[in-house]
């Protein structure tokens, strides 16, 4: 049952929070949005370290220099195509834009698929995209919520949440991953070297920063930095949307804290769902095999 308060919206089959989203705006992204051949995406499913990313590209396109990072939130230097405030955000803003979705591609842009716009893809262990899910929904008004992490496994599990299907999600992006204007991250990649993925980032964009410049990007896209950082740890979002004394919005930013939520049996009726969803997928993941 959803919470009060609590509403969504339906496009393309996807559901997403009326919060920040209406018809009108994910149609707008779908199909009137313009994009450059220089506009760069940061696409995830929720929870897959879209604040991660977003800081990063922040930071690498402003060269290091910390102004904007401390200045203005998050949001608005790499906004969500899919929500309300896009085009104000977007429409006039000189090139490169650096812009935030978690639409899957069944409802992206239709114009990116033709361009030369750069896309960057991190794909997350499902099970701790599942248990930061959880908290997240527990704190947010806008999300339903369920008591028993049992039933939210279940609602996970099948894709009937807020964006979808996990496994829709990352499928259909996979799809795209040969491509010169596509790179695929792992969460994984850069919780265990941060430095080597952003230059593995800034090769990609074809941004050659000196090695103080990468310093700080590292240093400043810490998980600690961004949990201090008012612009980026969503303190600036009212406490009736995100209460983050329930839990905060940066939590606790590691892989495997499934372990600590999924019970033997939720462990493995999920492994069973994930070989069945993922056998047709040619690649292996950091987490396939636990």
């Amino acid at each position: 049952m959803a919470r009060q308060g609590t509403g969504s919206i339906e496009y393309g089959g996807i559901t997403l929070p009326s919060l920040v989203h209406t018809d009108a705006s994910v149609r707008y992204a779908h199909q009137s949005f313009q994009v450059r051949d220089s506009d760069v995406f940061n696409l995830t499913y929720p929870k897959s370290g879209t604040t991660w990313m977003q800081e990063i590209l922040s930071l690498i396109y402003s060269n290091g220099d910390l102004t904007l990072s401390r200045s203005v939130p998050s949001w608005e230097r790499v906004p969500w195509i899919e929500q309300t405030t896009a085009a104000e955000y977007l429409e006039n803003r000189p090139s490169p834009r650096l812009i935030t979705s978690h639409l899957p591609p069944t409802v992206f842009p239709a114009s990116f698929f033709a361009s030369q716009a750069k896309a960057i893809y991190t794909v997350r262990d499902p099970r701790d995209v599942c248990v930061s899910l959880y908290y997240y929904a527990k704190m947010s008004s806008f999300l339903e919520y369920k008591e028993s992490f049992g039933e939210f496994i279940e609602m996970f599990a099948a894709g009937t949440i807020l964006f979808g299907s996990w496994f829709d999600h990352v499928k259909g992006w996979l799809a795209y991953r040969n491509r010169k204007n596509f790179l695929l991250l792992t969460y994984d990649d850069l919780l265990q070297d941060l430095r080597g993925t952003i230059l593995r980032i800034c090769q990609f964009l074809g941004k050659d920063l000196d090695t103080s410049a990468v310093d700080t990007v590292v240093a400043n896209a810490s998980f600690e930095a961004m949990k201090g950082n008012k612009m980026v740890n969503y303190s600036l979002v009212p406490e009736d949307i995100m209460n983050q004394k329930i839990s905060p919005f940066l939590r606790k930013g590691i892989s495997g804290d499934w372990k600590n939520h999924f019970t033997p049996e939720q462990s493995s009726a999920f492994h069973h769902l994930y070989q069945q969803k993922m056998k047709e997928v040619d690649i292996r993941f950091p987490w396939d095999d636990l």
